[in-house]
């Protein structure tokens, strides 16, 4: 969301996320329903798909001082409420990676100095509730529904319940069994000479594919298996294909998989809501297959689609009111 320079917001909930990808703060103004939002990617060397921990740590530590003195420039904050942050990449046990503890810290701190309370979400969690946000569905969290998130981390498709602890609770139904679907994206596109993260590049080369193959998803018990499509592509360009129809068939293949997870996951769970979450979501070819398919579906727009502060300020609000 966008406001004028030197808006004061009355009623704040802050969250932090410190994935592997993006350095992120966002503030939820409750009086007025609008998200407040900084963030930036986590610099990545030419030809490398992604950051070691240590490295994710490093940069994190330097880039959230500069972002968070933007968001409280550009957004004076006078009635902090709570703050929150994402501490795990998913909410079940030994979920972890070092680079959410930055998040994790500045957030206690700020709560300690503040005399406010400090909440703790998953990365997942966060993805969920700004999509639901974005989608302006958040009236969901009080029923069953579909949600899948996919992104460089995560091909899961996730049944989503009412959770009096954690807003919502997350039981995954399928995911995939090696590499992610951002991944398969990212290592085709790196393949083909674009630079990381290789999403949006990947996606105008699809546009001009000229050429469409018959996709036949691996799926095993509702999980999926995406490496035997990157040793496709790698065959392809060996053989002399177009680097538009190479990204073209990569981008074919994640909306095919997503497609059959998700028509598994409604045969077992019947037709409730479905959702779709993660920086891969903001695919505009993927969205429209999906909705093709199942004619109606929500989706986060794009900047609430890629990793996000967003829904981890929401979970805050969530959990100090109790409702919405």
């Amino acid at each position: 969301m966008t406001a004028s320079q030197g808006k004061k917001i009355m009623a704040d909930f802050l969250g932090i996320d410190t994935s592997n990808y993006t350095t992120s703060v966002a503030v939820y103004d409750s009086d007025t329903n609008k998200i407040y939002q900084y963030k930036k990617l986590l610099p990545v060397k030419n030809g490398e798909a992604g950051l070691r921990q240590s490295d994710a740590v490093f940069h994190h530590t330097r880039q959230l001082p500069e972002i968070v003195e933007e968001l409280f420039s550009a957004y004076p904050v006078e009635n902090l409420k709570a703050v929150s942050a994402s501490v795990r990449p998913r909410n079940v046990e030994g979920s972890y990676m070092p680079c959410f503890l930055c998040g994790e810290g500045l957030g206690r701190s700020l709560s300690a100095v503040n005399k406010i309370p400090f909440y703790r979400t998953s990365h997942q969690t966060g993805h969920i509730l700004s999509a639901l946000y974005s989608a302006d569905r958040l009236s969901l969290i009080h029923e069953k529904f579909i949600a899948f998130h996919v992104s460089g981390g995560t091909t899961d498709c996730l049944l989503c319940e009412p959770s009096e602890t954690d807003i919502i609770k997350v039981t995954q139904t399928g995911t995939s069994l090696d590499l992610k679907a951002g991944q398969l994206i990212d290592r085709v596109g790196l393949m083909l000479g674009l630079k990381f993260p290789c999403g949006i590049e990947l996606e105008k080369l699809a546009y001009n594919a000229d050429s469409h193959y018959k996709i036949k998803p691996v799926i095993k018990d509702s999980n999926c298996c995406l490496s035997g499509f990157e040793n496709k592509c790698q065959k392809m360009l060996i053989d002399g294909e177009t680097p538009e129809n190479i990204a073209g068939y990569c981008i074919d293949t994640v909306a095919e998989t997503v497609i059959t997870m998700t028509a598994e996951t409604v045969r077992i769970y019947g037709d409730i809501p479905l959702v779709f979450a993660g920086g891969v979501m903001s695919d505009k070819i993927i969205r429209q297959k999906i909705i093709s398919r199942f004619g109606k579906a929500d989706f986060a727009e794009p900047e609430f689609s890629c990793d996000n502060a967003s829904g981890v300020a929401i979970y805050g609000y969530l959990k100090n009111y109790g409702e919405l």
